[in-house]
């Protein structure tokens, strides 16, 4: 073989490399979302293989409780979260100097109040345990629930991040008592009744739709819309183009259907 036709071969062989290289590098921009439930990971999954077409790798991270996914986003241990309401992240920014901003909505998903002693929230016993969560806006929107069934009454004043010391009126004296999140469902059994957020019910083994007692989304118009879910990132990349590709391969039919499917229908597009 002659010299002439190797060194063109070779030529050849490094050019292709160096294309093969620089396409790779264009044809994928890599993306990592962060999320709380399994519920959460199997939608985001779907929306992953769409995104496929369009260039952009996604990379999703699951986590045990809701203070990690914003400390992950805060510190660029990934790129956005998918998890929370608007009120979880306003109040995760007050309390830790945060500037996260959300870039869309994904879904409002219902609080439940559960029990596995009683079947109707009115037959709760005097002085009957109930737990809430400890975060002030899901343990603000659990106190509203138990307010929307007549079960307490609350100070006026309070808004929609009302606490325990804002109970005006108890007439069952219930002992109402606070837990992380994360928890409510696994502690279920060791009281008269919980309000569990619906990610947490959902892994537990929980349809909400049928095993709750009363869903604080069956009085819609009431629940505010700081209660919406939303895709976050941290404010200087609010604008970054592709996040935003992401966040509008979300909000499509597909990832609705798939919400209807994996959730039973308890999960509500919010981004109409």
């Amino acid at each position: 073989m002659n010299k002439k036709f190797l060194g063109l071969t070779a030529g050849l062989a490094l050019f292709l490399a160096a294309c093969g290289s620089e396409t790779a590098t264009e044809e994928s921009v890599k993306v990592s979302v962060g999320v709380v439930s399994e519920v959460e990971v199997e939608v985001w999954e779907d929306v992953k293989e769409r995104l496929v077409d369009q260039g952009i790798e996604l990379t999703i991270e699951q986590f045990g409780d809701y203070v990690q996914p914003n400390l992950a986003a805060q510190a660029g241990d990934v790129d956005i979260n998918a998890f929370q309401h608007v009120a979880y992240l306003e109040s995760f920014n007050a309390d830790n100097d945060g500037d996260l901003t959300h870039i869309g909505y994904t879904y409002v998903s219902p609080l439940g109040l559960y029990s596995e002693k009683v079947e109707d929230y009115a037959d709760l016993a005097d002085g009957a345990k109930i737990i809430i969560p400890n975060d002030v806006t899901n343990g603000g929107r659990a106190l509203l629930l138990l307010q929307a069934i007549d079960l307490i009454t609350l100070d006026d004043a309070a808004g929609t991040e009302p606490t325990l010391n804002d109970i005006t009126d108890n007439p069952k004296n219930l002992v109402i008592t606070d837990l992380d999140a994360s928890q409510t469902a696994r502690a279920l059994p060791d009281v008269d009744a919980a309000v569990i957020n619906t990610n947490f019910a959902t892994d537990s083994g929980l349809v909400p739709s049928e095993d709750a007692l009363f869903l604080d989304t069956d009085n819609i118009s009431e629940v505010s819309e700081i209660y919406k879910n939303v895709v976050a990132t941290r404010a200087d990349d609010a604008d970054n183009e592709t996040y935003l590709k992401v966040v509008a391969e979300y909000q499509t039919e597909a990832t609705a259907k798939k919400l209807e499917e994996v959730t039973q229908g308890n999960d509500v597009p919010a981004w109409d």
